[in-house]
């Protein structure tokens, strides 16, 4: 991780750490902050919690999202000191609806000059955002939103497992993993397990990012702690709590900074203080996919 942090994120770069809910590559984040990347624009659907913290450290001063929050335990604190004080400094805000988000990503995506939307029609949110612009549809039935593409310098995008050569699997919720992916200038795929091309092969539609786009793997087990991976472990709500408290003054996230991410020099170390016993409590069980037949010419 911290090659890859080194070799494709620069400062000033519009860096995307994606995954709705799950697959949020926390130790992307982390890695970023240790290595005091500066002028960032962080881009995401949901920010929550790794944004807070990667506001917190002080590495970005723009971020371009939809709905901003704690996922049922209320405000990311960090990121309200930074609008409303310009602590650790000022942050600049490009705010969407979920949807004017995916659209941006598939515009990105597909090579678009902008993206269609009917949802903004009668939004206050056109005041909020002067890049949300109506345009005359060429097929007479009125105005149209738009709103135009989004294209990440880097993307972090967790996964549960590849190859080497970055075909990545996923199952569960996916949010715009595979969209984000398209859209990026460059991927790097973080993954639970690295495994032999025979494994993907054997599963081809749970292929969503092909190792075409891929500039890099990066093997990292628990990499989306406190976030969950889809059959690997569960989501830690403990943590979302703790962070609740922790981060409501600027000297309390300062020291959770110097502690989890600072005083850590890697995931490992960081999943060693975390301890077996919290890790082993996140076991999500087994329920099994059917088997099916692709025939023996697949």
């Amino acid at each position: 991780m911290s090659q890859a942090v080194s070799r494709f994120v620069n400062d000033g770069d519009v860096v995307a750490i994606e995954g709705f809910t799950a697959f949020i590559c926390f130790a992307a984040g982390h890695e970023i902050i240790r290595q005091k990347k500066q002028e960032l624009t962080l881009v995401r659907m949901t920010p929550d919690l790794i944004y807070d913290q990667m506001v917190a450290a002080g590495v970005a001063k723009k971020m371009i999202f939809s709905y901003l929050g704690n996922p049922g335990v209320g405000s990311l604190y960090a990121i309200r000191r930074a609008v409303e004080k310009g602590i650790p400094r000022p942050l600049e805000l490009e705010e969407y609806s979920h949807f004017g988000m995916v659209a941006r990503y598939l515009a990105g995506a597909s090579n678009l000059p902008f993206f269609p939307l009917r949802s903004y029609t009668g939004s206050d949110m056109l005041a909020a955002n002067p890049l949300i612009q109506f345009v005359q549809s060429p097929y007479g039935d009125g105005e149209i939103a738009v709103v135009p593409p989004l294209k990440p310098d880097v993307a972090f995008l967790h996964a549960q497992r590849a190859d080497a050569q970055g075909n990545t699997q996923l199952w569960g919720l996916l949010g715009m993993q595979k969209e984000v992916a398209f859209a990026a200038k460059k991927v790097v795929i973080v993954v639970e397990e690295v495994v032999e091309e025979a494994v993907i092969r054997r599963d081809p539609n749970r292929t969503l990012i092909p190792g075409l786009i891929v500039d890099a793997v990066v093997h990292e087990p628990f990499g989306a702690h406190p976030s969950y991976v889809q059959g690997y472990y569960d989501r830690d709500n403990a943590f979302y709590l703790d962070w609740g408290e922790q981060s409501k003054t600027a000297e309390s996230t300062d020291a959770w900074l110097q502690e989890w991410v600072y005083g850590v020099p890697d995931r490992a170390a960081y999943l060693q203080k975390l301890g077996q016993e919290r890790l082993a409590s996140l076991n999500p069980g087994e329920m099994w996919s059917g088997e099916v037949n692709y025939g023996r010419y697949a």
